[in-house]
């Protein structure tokens, strides 16, 4: 399976290598299609035949006058030379013109696959454009170098942006696939670079808490339905800023481990993970709701079919942290789940939480 979501990775990337080397050939080939449909209307409009052609007075159709023009442009006349001067000019001006747009256009693409590494920023800022619902990682020291590899766990796909080129965790980061964006992420500038505006989620875990507090406002006001997991060192100083601002998530320093970073980006409504042995479990929150097939089930029912446990459970009259296995669930009711994330993404889509 992890083979398989890397072959799949791969040829991803190698489908956006693909749409970057195309747009960075894109005013040309937008350039020569225009000598091309351009030099066609008018052949089609102006140009006939001249005396003494077998179609003598006749005009070429349009798509015929498009073959002709896009001969034209390789030196080679599918038109009689016309008596018009504007129509002979164009018999010189279009092999001109459409041949330095095919030249451009491929000395681009040419220079873009042999020297897309050398091109540095253009290029990771070109690659992070073609991502879309992705994370952005704002900050790759240790905590943002371990979160990143965290999400490229969970299948997920993450941009970066580092404010020292010469970070430790800098060339880690790269090796790992990930666009990453030289640049201070305070400056909104660089998370639109980063590509904000169609993120999912942004995680903002610098050394500096209120670079982390910036870089968060700034991302909410461009797009203000991203979720934000904010690194925090003042526990309350994170409490006030989830209330405030309505940052969904604020972590204190006491929290900071790259797997909660990582988890809580995925909209499961987690509010804590931890490591047994190599198994990651998470503790969610969630509400049984009025279309939920769960409605009625027990509580036994419930743990034994998905392999979890409920840990807490609130219902119209009672709070209980040892839940009744008995206990029917109804629609309302608000459950502590701890679950791995497979089964939280199974549960939270039967539950239409997701």
């Amino acid at each position: 399976m992890k083979k398989k979501r890397q072959l799949r990775r791969q040829l991803r990337a190698q489908l956006r290598d693909i749409r970057v080397l195309l747009g960075e050939s894109g005013y040309s080939i937008l350039l020569f299609v225009m000598v091309v449909l351009g030099g066609a209307a008018i052949f089609h409009l102006f140009y006939t035949f001249p005396v003494g052609a077998e179609r003598a007075g006749q005009s070429p159709g349009y798509a015929e006058a498009i073959y002709a023009t896009f001969s034209l442009i390789f030196f080679e006349t599918l038109l009689p030379f016309p008596d018009e001067w504007y129509l002979q000019a164009l018999f010189f001006i279009i092999p001109v013109v459409g041949l330095v747009a095919v030249a451009d256009g491929i000395l681009r693409f040419g220079t873009a696959v042999i020297n897309k590494q050398a091109r540095g920023q253009k290029w990771q800022v070109a690659m992070a454009s073609t991502y879309s619902d992705h994370i952005i990682v704002c900050g790759t020291g240790k905590i943002g170098y371990r979160v990143t590899e965290e999400l490229l766990k969970y299948g997920r796909e993450v941009v970066a942006i580092e404010a020292d080129e010469n970070g430790r965790f800098v060339d880690k980061v790269r090796a790992l696939g990930v666009p990453l964006i030289i640049g201070n992420a305070r400056r909104s500038e660089n998370i639109i670079k980063a590509g904000v505006q169609r993120a999912d989620a942004i995680i903002p875990c610098t050394d500096d808490e209120l670079a982390n507090l910036d870089i968060a406002l700034d991302a909410r006001e461009i797009n203000p339905n991203i979720k934000v997991v904010l690194r925090m060192f003042d526990s309350d100083l994170a409490r006030r800023v989830e209330k405030g601002f309505g940052i969904h998530t604020a972590f204190s320093g006491s929290a900071l481990a790259a797997p909660i970073f990582a988890a809580a980006a995925l909209r499961l409504d987690i509010k804590h993970s931890f490591y047994v042995g190599e198994d990651l479990l998470n503790l969610s929150e969630m509400t049984i709701r009025p279309d939920s097939p769960l409605a009625g089930w027990t509580v036994t029912r419930f743990q034994k079919t998905y392999n979890l446990s409920v840990v807490f459970h609130r219902g119209d009259q009672h709070d209980d942290l040892h839940p009744d296995p008995e206990q029917k669930l109804c629609v309302g009711d608000f459950l502590l789940v701890l679950a791995s994330l497979d089964t939280l993404r199974q549960i939270k889509t039967l539950n239409h939480d997701i």
